[in-house]
Order: C-alpha cells, then structure tokens, then sequence
C-alpha cells in the first residue's frame, strides 16, 4: 500500500542564544532516532532570530521529497504564535509548494507526559541539595 512521504517540523521562537537554538536541533533528533510514527524526514525551523526559517524548512523537506508536511509548534501554551504567525508563516511557504499537503499540531499544552517532565525536573533540583 503507497504511504506519503510524510515530514515533520518541529518550529519554536528562535533565540539570539546559540543554546536556545541548539536545544530545538537537539530535540530533532531525538525525535528523527526515535524512529516512532511514519515520519521520514525531521526538521527545524525558528520563527525569527535565527535560521532555518519556516520557509526554509518547509522547501528542505519539498527537496528531500516529502508529499506531505506536519509543522508543531514547540512551546508550551496555545497563543498567538502557536494559533496565528505559525500558520500564517506555513501558509506563505506552503505557497511555493501547491501540491504539497500540511497541518499544523497543536502546541505541547497540558499533557500527562508533560507533567511527568515537571516531576523529573524537581526530583533533580532536589538532588542536587
């Protein structure tokens, strides 16, 4: 049975930090090694500050072949950026691209595995006492 060629970028603010930015990359990744879900291609994307743009991003994933392209907003609460200049963004760079399907995900936002970071995170600072 055919499948898409399915890609997914993963899109947060994007920093003047070299380190805010390296996370984003770190968590590409992690998520390209996970092998999880039928996602062929993994990329990132900041929307400004910093490159690869969303643009840029989404014409990488076009040139390496994706059909279809999933774009997740990397924060943490719905807002502005995650429910307008994401999609806006991916709507102008989608432009180039008519034959190419997308959706955007909705941010990380209250999830149970979430909470489960949150724990992490405070079981270490209080190890470090």
């Amino acid at each position: 049975m055919y499948r898409k060629k399915r890609a997914l970028i993963i899109v947060d603010h994007g920093s003047t930090f070299k380190e805010a930015n390296d996370m984003l990359i770190k968590v590409a990744n992690l998520i390209r090694q996970s092998g999880k879900f039928e996602i062929d291609i993994v990329k990132y994307a900041h929307m400004e500050l910093a490159k690869p743009t969303i643009s840029e991003a989404f014409d990488a994933c076009v040139y390496e072949g994706a059909e279809e392209i999933i774009v997740h907003p990397y924060f943490l609460s719905p807002g502005r950026h995650s429910k307008e200049d994401i999609p806006n963004m991916v709507k102008e760079a989608s432009r180039k691209h008519p034959n190419i399907s997308y959706n955007i995900t909705e941010p990380l936002g209250i999830h149970p595995k979430v909470i489960d970071v949150v724990f992490d995170r405070v079981i270490k600072a209080n190890s470090t006492k």
